[in-house]
Formats: C-alpha cells, structure tokens, sequence
C-alpha cells in the first residue's frame, strides 16, 4: 500500500476524542482498524469511521496483521504487554504516556521494540503540541538553566467537575504522578538533562511534589495533583538561568492536532530509522522516574 496503515487499541474518550479522529484525518495514513476490550464499544467507534472492529485475542492479531504501526489508547499496565506484543509482531508503537507503572512492564515494550527494530513515539503533549514543542527545543538550545519548577495542578476530582477522564479507575488509583507527571518531565529533561536524584513527598491523597536534581547541574522542583481546587487549578513550566526567565506557552492547542503531529513524527522515525526524542526508551525512563518517587511515598507512609 501506499500508505501506511495504523490501528488503534483502545475505545474511551481519550481514543474517541482525539486518537480516532487524528488518525482518520491524517491524509499520510490509513485508520486500518479499532481494538476494544469490549465488543460493543469497538463496533460503535469503528461505526463512526467506517473502519473494521475487533476484539478479543484474535481479532488483536488480525489488527496486528493488518496493520504497519498500531496506537495505543490504554491504560498504562493494560497498554505496556500489548505493546510488546505488537512490537513483537513487526508494529510500530504509537504509545500512550506513561508506557506503563512498572519499570518492568516498561522495559519490556522498550525491550521489545528493540528486538523487532521498530520505531516508536510515546506522545508527550507537550512535545507535539506546536507552541510547547518548539520553546522545550529552544530552551534546550539556549542550556545556561540553573533550576526550574513545573506544576501541573488539574481539577480532574474538584467537587462539581464532570470529566469522562474521572472515571478512568487507573487514574483514581495512580493520581497525579502517573497520570500528569509525564508532562512535566517531558518539559524539563530536555532543557535541564536527565535526571539524577528524585525526592518525593506527598501532603494530602493526591497531591505530590518533587525535587529533582539533572546531569546539567542544574536542580528542579514538580507539583502534580489531579485534585486541586477548580480555582486554584493549573498548568505552568518556569526556567531560570544565565538567559533569564523562560516560561513556558499556555493554550498549547487541540489535543487532535497535536496527535497528528506524533504521526508524522512515528512516520519520519519509520522512514529514517532515526530514533525520536521521545521513543519508547524516554517513555523508559519516565516511568524509572516516576517508579522511584512513587517507591518513597510509599515507604514514607509505611513509617
């Protein structure tokens, strides 16, 4: 074909609201199927796009066989050993953030793929997001940065919040970290280097702050919650350095288009053979990150 053709795993809202969509508007691909856990909920998404449904274990295969990449619209733990079963089967990965929340189920995709020598792309928002994506690139240029904070303070269970997303249980489980984390790091890696350190606290159920020292030097702060007061909620990244200040660019765009251009970044990786930035070895090491601040919340409740 032409064209390569991609799939989707996965049939709630964030697949309705912004894969599907983006991937049926994408005039480089073609939307070669949906996989839902549940039949009726495939049938439906697939209905809309005038696309093939599947389910179950063979119709994950047909999927994979019928497709060049899949993307995945998963919770993590559900997404992480299908992708490494897509890898595994010649697919590449379009991946959800965070590839999962165990450094074994993220290794295990990273691993994976590296196997089958498949391109990946884990889509970071922020990093695909037109107005983000190029101020983390110039930020990263620029380096100079002597610390940073970033908050990402949603609303998600504020009292009188409706979100399809609150009913989501991995996000009721994993709260703010997990869920929002991702973004922030995202943002500050590239500017700052990776991480070296990490110190966690938790103060409330869902309200987690950390403090991250970088291979740079430099030393950053991260707020995370899904349950701030409507408010008081927010999103913001802030470096500080030889440059000055630099903050980071809020309304970063639709969700939809910002997919369209992890695409076309899927899409260069598979015709280069240049890994992205954001691959499923950076989506390792968020979860590595992220893995090792959830392991000292826990251990700090245990005392």
């Amino acid at each position: 074909m032409d064209k390569p053709r991609i799939g989707l795993l996965g049939t709630g809202p964030w697949a309705e609201r912004t894969h599907a969509p983006a991937l049926a508007a994408h005039d480089g691909v073609v939307f070669s199927g949906v996989w839902g856990r549940r039949p009726e909920a495939a049938a439906a998404l697939a209905g809309a796009h005038g696309i093939t449904a599947h389910s179950g274990e063979v119709g994950l295969d047909t999927l994979f066989a019928e497709s060049d990449a899949v993307a995945f619209a998963l919770p993590p733990d559900v997404q992480a050993p299908l992708a490494a079963r897509a890898a595994a089967a010649g697919c590449h990965l379009l991946l959800d953030k965070p590839v999962a929340t165990t450094v074994r189920g993220a290794r295990e995709v990273a691993d994976a793929a590296a196997a089958s020598g498949v391109a990946s792309v884990v889509f970071c928002t922020l990093r695909f997001a037109r107005d983000t994506a190029e101020w983390v690139d110039e930020q990263s240029a620029k380096g100079g940065w002597f610390t940073a904070h970033a908050q990402w303070l949603g609303a998600l269970y504020a009292p009188g919040e409706e979100s399809p997303y609150a009913e989501s249980p991995w996000r009721r489980e994993k709260g703010g970290l997990w869920d929002v984390g991702p973004h922030a790091l995202s943002a500050l890696i590239p500017p700052l280097g990776d991480v070296t350190s990490v110190t966690a606290v938790r103060t409330g159920p869902d309200l987690t702050q950390l403090a991250l020292r970088h291979v740079s030097g430099a030393a950053s702060t991260v707020t995370l919650s899904l349950s701030a007061p409507r408010a008081g909620a927010g999103t913001g990244v802030e470096l500080r350095g030889t440059h000055g200040v630099a903050v980071l660019p809020q309304g970063w765009g639709d969700p939809v288009g910002s997919f369209g251009t992890a695409i076309d970044a899927l899409l260069e990786s598979v015709r280069t053979g240049a890994p992205h930035a954001c691959d499923v070895r950076f989506g390792l090491r968020l979860t590595e990150i992220l893995a090792e601040a959830e392991a000292q919340v826990a251990a700090a409740a245990q005392e």
